[in-house]
Formats: structure tokens, C-alpha cells, sequence
């Protein structure tokens, strides 16, 4: 099936995450030319609290111009309802959406390679309804056809893939993982949630988990993570058993740094950056950044 068919069917050590009274971490020095390296909100609604980082980032048109095709890679791997966490919530989904075609968007897609079955997944998990009434296009992950062969060049362990050729062929790659627990990683957040963008997950598992995460990092960066920890399973994910497995956090974080995402997000999750070994990897490749005490951080109370 070609890509027109398949269309049709359709932050730092714990001071830094404390949200102070100051809301820029003192003395930083900003490394991207955004005014901020990470924005980390909390207290607020999904779409309210990606509305602030998102301004923080002076808006959605600094990512995505008119006439643009961006992908959403939201974790929608398991047939869970949203309140047990095991998916990105579905208000942020939508939001950014939103967003994305207030900016000048000409066409948002979004899917995942599901781990339960595909349909109930997107259907129970909130975001086929999200998507839609945002304007946006689902898409199915789960045929071989839909992916393409690429090279891993700077990959250690994972030299080749087979990547979604959505993300190979958008203008702008918006990563929309869900923090939570992982029975093999640890945690799962940012770098972990592009194994939804491969066809081959068990290669991964086979070849050294934290390295192939970390390797694959390498490839096709996003534009943009952001990061829901606005409910967060801390404990038998990555799918979870019940809502008691879940902790409301209301927060979430913006970058445009997939490692420094990942590095804020262990904080969150009550871990050292360093103890997620494909966070330390990846930022010994020099992938992004993990050292958040010296990178300039807006934090937002809604």
C-alpha cells in the first residue's frame, strides 16, 4: 500500500524543577537561539499548560510556517482510557494540533506503531476523537508497507531501521511522548517513544535496549518534544494494570532538545539523569544536552 492509500484510510537537579519564585534559572546561559533551552510548566490543564511553554517559545510559528506537513508522534501504543496513563493525554494531543494549523499548517498527521491492536488503541485511548475534532489526520502504523529502509549513521548497535515514511517525507516532526514507568528502560519518555516510529521494535530488545534508543536519537531529530507528565504511571508500565499505578503530576515539558527533555523528565520521575543509562549515552554522543543546571530553563506556574 502507498502513502496515498494508507492516508485514505483512515530540569535539572531537583532545585531546577521546583518551580521557584524566579521563573529562569540564574546565571544560565541560553544554548539554542530560543530564548529558553527547556520550558517546564505546571499546574494546569494539558492544553492550557502547552498554550504558556508553547508562548514561551514565541509560539507555534517559529516551528511550523505556512503550507507546512508536520507529523505528531504521540504515544498511543496500548488500549487503555486516558486515565490510566498508558497513552499521551488526548487535550494535549489536540492542542497541539491546534496550534500546528493556527500556525499556517496545511496538513497534520498523526499515529503511532501500537503495541495492543492498532484501532482500539487510537479509539480508547481518546486520540482518534482528539484528532479529529482538531482537523487533523490519523494514520495507521501497524502494516510493514508504511515504513521505509534508512541508515543509522552515527547508531553504534542500530545501524539501519525501518522508519514510518511520514516522518521522512514531513516538513516538521513533533514529538508528544507520555512520562511514565518502563519494565526494560526504566522510564520511557522522549528518546523511548521513537521506537513507535520503527517497524522492527524486537531488534531493539535483542540488540541492547539503552544503546539502540540512544542510537536511534541520532537520526531524525524532532522539531519539537513535549513531554506529558500531566498523569504519570510510576510504576508496571509501560501498560500499566490500574489508575492506582498512576500519580497526578500536572505538569509538562517543552524543548527542542530530545535529551535534555529525557534529562528534565528523569528529575521529574524522582531519578538522576545518569540513572537512565540511555540519557547518559545519548549525551555522550553529544546527541543533545543533559547537564540542565547549565542550560537556560522557564519554569511556569498556571
Amino acid at each position: 500500500m502507498n502513502r496515498r492509500q494508507f492516508l485514505s484510510t483512515s530540569v535539572a537537579a531537583g532545585a531546577y524543577l521546583s518551580f521557584p519564585g524566579s521563573p529562569v534559572l540564574f546565571g544560565a546561559e541560553n544554548s539554542s537561539p530560543l530564548p529558553y533551552d527547556l520550558v517546564a510548566v505546571k499546574n494546569g490543564e494539558p492544553g492550557k499548560m502547552f498554550d504558556a511553554a508553547i508562548e514561551a517559545l514565541n509560539g507555534m510559528k517559529t516551528f511550523v510556517k505556512k503550507g507546512h506537513t508536520v507529523v505528531l508522534k504521540p504515544n498511543i501504543g496500548w488500549d487503555v482510557t486516558p486515565d490510566r496513563a498508558g497513552n499521551t493525554n488526548p487535550q494535549l494531543v489536540k492542542r497541539v494540533i491546534e496550534h500546528c494549523f493556527n500556525a499556517g499548517a496545511k496538513q497534520v498527521y498523526v499515529f503511532d506503531h501500537t503495541c495492543d491492536n492498532w484501532q482500539r488503541s487510537y479509539s480508547h485511548s481518546g486520540i482518534e476523537a482528539a484528532v479529529r475534532d482538531a482537523g487533523g489526520t490519523l494514520v495507521p502504523g501497524n502494516s510493514e508497507n508504511y515504513y521505509q529502509s534508512v541508515e543509522v549513521p552515527l547508531g553504534t548497535n542500530l545501524r539501519s531501521a525501518k522508519e514510518h515514511e511520514l516522518i521522512l517525507e514531513a516538513d516538521v516532526f513533533i514529538n508528544v511522548p507520555i512520562l511514565k514507568s518502563h519494565s526494560s528502560a526504566r522510564m520511557t519518555a522522549a528518546m523511548k517513544n521513537l521506537m513507535g516510529n520503527v517497524w522492527d521494535r524486537g531488534e531493539w530488545h535483542r540488540n541492547d535496549l539503552h544503546q539502540c534508543i540512544a542510537d536511534f536519537a541520532t537520526f531524525r531529530k524532532p522539531d519539537l518534544n513535549v513531554i506529558d507528565a500531566y498523569n504519570v504511571m510510576k510504576q508496571n508500565g509501560p501498560r500499566g494494570v490500574s489508575v492506582a499505578d498512576v500519580v497526578t503530576m500536572k505538569a509538562q515539558l517543552v524543548t527542542t532538545d530530545i535529551v535534555t527533555a529525557d534529562a528534565a523528565a528523569a528529575k521529574l520521575f524522582g531519578l538522576a539523569p545518569n540513572e537512565i543509562r540511555y540519557i547518559t549515552i545519548a549525551s555522550e554522543k553529544k546527541t543533545g544536552r543533559a547537564d540542565l543546571e547549565h542550560l537556560a530553563i522557564k519554569r511556569i506556574t498556571l
